[in-house]
């Protein structure tokens, strides 16, 4: 039977402990100096090292080798959990006085000691407070808060902490090369992130995905723990970002029947949208943004996961009224603005005829033993100097996007058109994911071809990032006298009025 990773590379030296140094380095200055205490406390979140240092240090301070092999009977390991009732804890109380048999100390490692009872604390406080000299205690827990005070400060506390993503990233990497594992580093942050700073859940799972795929890649890791395709989760807060409702409901729904939970699904946006936060480059408004973090939170708990969730997406959402005038409907951009969209001018049902061109007409007489030609469609024409594109005609290819390319529309609207340089378009965004999303290839292709549709010209497409746009678009308006609407509030929970 093969050995599981997380035993095969557990540390057997103070030195081979990985980012706990705080620790680490106390302790190898008081077993070079000699000066040993009688209890330690150490305290910490799961899979830290808590109980592989317990076994070094007990090794140490006795001068043993520690191998998980050899066994000393000098060295007592008690299960607080299963061991933790009053009369073991007294049994082991009249057996401290013992003489050790090999070593210099007789080492009680008592794992998870917040689970003794209260009787049993009282039973072991005398003993703790003046043990014999050849007895060392070492306490492991990670529920320090549930100790007595009296416990706590008859021991020297060390509090362990999790382990930083780099640093799991970077040992994960190792014990893979060390293997020869197949992993890219998508997939190791991955895992590591899972992990939450611990590293034996993060080494268990890397364990557990060497015998999933080969080589290891982050689809493979997503699919192993349940985890919704990032492509999803950014498309569902693109979807936030313009405040599209029945996108959102829609995203998540396509999640649902594809067996995503609703709490997997909210931890992993939660991830994502945090990342955007620390990095300030979130395409939400940060007021938003924190309100969103805030009841993902709370998803898992909830009775009723997946309603939870969706509520707590679509409440954040700006109100964006629909404005129907027989035009096209558009939503308004920004609560502060009121816009009313014109209806665009409708081509004509009998355009004139355009007038004759200043050259003689040459009259052709048609061989009519040849088959008429079809005349070939002219090509589009580069704009000629001095002519842009108006706001007129970029609402209509906004109407075209509109159709078939609703998100590519979504994004598009956001932006502020700027012609003034003739031939260009250029579009000004207030953030740099909406720049990177209209930037893509295949979305300037399906622009550029709109515009063409509708000018017959070629024009380029220019995108840039514009901060100022933010404060444009929180800029206060002014007031403006409305009605008594306040009846009417009652009923229907508030609304907004919009400029006749």
């Amino acid at each position: 039977m093969g050995q599981a990773l997380y035993r095969k590379y557990r540390s057997k030296s103070l030195a081979d402990i990985i980012g706990q140094e705080h620790i680490t380095k106390t302790l190898s200055q008081a077993i070079y100096s000699g000066r040993i205490s009688h209890a330690y406390l150490f305290t910490g979140p799961r899979g830290v090292g808590k109980t592989s240092v317990a076994r070094i240090l007990a090794h140490a301070i006795n001068n043993l080798d520690y191998s998980d092999d050899k066994q000393y009977v000098d060295i007592i390991e008690i299960d607080g959990a299963s061991n933790g009732r009053v009369e073991e804890i007294r049994e082991l109380r009249d057996k401290v006085y013992v003489a050790p048999t090999e070593t210099k100390y007789k080492v009680y490692i008592i794992d998870e000691v917040h689970m003794i009872s209260t009787s049993a604390f009282n039973a072991l406080l005398k003993t703790l407070e003046e043990p014999p000299e050849h007895v060392v205690f070492i306490l492991a827990t990670t529920e320090a808060h549930k100790l007595p005070a009296t416990i706590v400060s008859r021991t020297q506390r060390f509090q362990f902490k999790p382990i930083d993503t780099a640093v799991a990233v970077k040992h994960l990497k190792d014990i893979a090369r060390q293997e020869k594992i197949s992993i890219d580093q998508e997939a190791l942050e991955l895992i590591a992130e899972h992990g939450q700073g611990s590293f034996r859940d993060s080494i268990s799972l890397l364990d557990q995905a060497a015998n999933y795929s080969n080589p290891i890649t982050a689809e493979a890791i997503n699919s192993l723990l349940g985890n919704p395709p990032a492509t999803q989760l950014d498309e569902l807060i693109n979807n936030l970002s313009i405040s599209d409702r029945q996108a959102v409901a829609n995203g998540l729904s396509k999640m649902y029947e594809q067996g995503y939970p609703a709490a997997m699904i909210a931890a992993r946006l939660a991830s994502r949208l945090r990342a955007y936060l620390i990095a300030d480059s979130t395409i939400i408004p940060s007021q938003q943004l924190l309100s969103i973090l805030s009841d993902l939170i709370a998803v898992p708990a909830s009775e009723d996961p997946a309603s939870y969730l969706l509520i707590s997406l679509l409440k954040t959402m700006p109100s964006q009224p629909l404005i129907n005038n027989g035009a096209s409907t558009r939503p308004v951009e920004n609560n502060s603005e009121q816009v009313v969209t014109k209806p665009e001018p409708k081509p004509e049902s009998n355009p004139k005829p355009e007038p004759p061109t200043s050259e003689p007409a040459t009259l052709i007489t048609k061989d009519k033993s040849k088959p008429a030609q079809k005349k070939e469609a002219k090509p589009a024409q580069s704009p000629p100097s001095g002519v842009s594109i108006d706001e007129p005609t970029w609402h209509q290819v906004l109407d075209t996007l509109k159709v078939k390319h609703n998100t590519l529309y979504g994004i598009a609207r956001m932006a502020k058109l700027d012609n003034h340089d003739p031939g260009i378009i250029r579009l000004q965004f207030a953030y740099q994911f909406h720049k990177q999303r209209i930037n893509d290839s295949k979305n300037r292709e399906i622009i550029l071809k709109a515009v063409e549709q509708i000018t017959k010209t070629n024009y380029s497409l220019e995108c840039v990032v514009d901060k100022d746009l933010l404060t444009e678009r929180s800029a206060p308006k002014p007031s403006q006298k409305a009605p008594d609407i306040s009846a009417i509030s009652n009923i229907f929970g508030g609304g907004e009025m919009l400029s006749q």
